[in-house]
């Protein structure tokens, strides 16, 4: 099942717009506090819920896209999840890949907009990654 249907594309890329410009602006209101980590891995947009769910699965359809395959499943719950790159599918009687990696909504757009990394919010214990191909840093961020 897709992560977002069709005729919400334009609402979730507008979304996934509007999440990254109120980023931008407390980053850019932060001065040189933007610039420390701390900083960024705190750094959470205050928009209406259903804005944050359009733009995380805007931001999973875009990720999808860019590296299909049934080998690693990414959850961010509690508004997606799919599955992405080469490797092995999930067996028939569990239906999860053997790879498995879970963020929550503010990670995952951080990470996703590019306004942190993939070591800064791992090395934060802010990613739960199981799986030989636990590292989606290659691809991200997604703009």
């Amino acid at each position: 099942m897709a992560v977002i249907r069709e005729q919400d594309l334009d609402k979730g890329r507008a979304a996934f717009a509007q999440w990254r410009d109120a980023a931008e602006n407390m980053l850019d209101g932060a001065g040189t506090q933007a610039s420390t980590a701390a900083f960024r891995l705190a750094l959470k947009p205050s928009l209406p819920r259903p804005v944050w769910a359009m733009a995380v699965r805007y931001s999973l359809h875009l990720l999808e896209r860019k590296a299909p395959g049934p080998g690693v499943e990414v959850r961010v719950a509690p508004w997606g999840a799919i599955k992405i790159l080469d490797g092995p599918a999930s067996d028939p009687h569990n239906l999860t890949p053997p790879d498995v990696i879970e963020l929550d909504p503010e990670v995952w757009l951080r990470l996703a907009a590019g306004v942190t990394t993939w070591d800064e919010e791992k090395t934060a214990g802010r990613i739960s990654a199981v799986g030989e191909r636990d590292d989606l840093s290659d691809l991200l961020p997604l703009i």
